[in-house]
């Protein structure tokens, strides 16, 4: 599989504030199967999931108030 038959999918999470929100965020992502890879942005609370399917944005809501955070935009 290349990567241009990975799908993603792109987030804002509010409340984050430090690298170690950022690292929970990203864990907890990461723990949704499939999800191969996570890129979150502290500045913006830009959140983008990699998956070779795509990824139920309920599941990543979930992982993410799971690590104490809150979807305010995406997929």
């Amino acid at each position: 599989m290349s990567a241009a038959d990975n799908h993603t999918a792109t987030f804002t999470v509010s409340g984050m504030t430090c690298g170690h929100c950022v690292n929970s965020v990203e864990e907890e992502v990461l723990e949704i199967p499939g999800v191969s890879s996570v890129e979150v942005e502290l500045e913006s609370g830009r959140l983008v999931v990699v998956s070779p399917d795509p990824v139920d944005p309920a599941a990543v809501r979930a992982a993410i108030d799971e690590a104490g955070y809150t979807v305010t935009a995406g997929e």
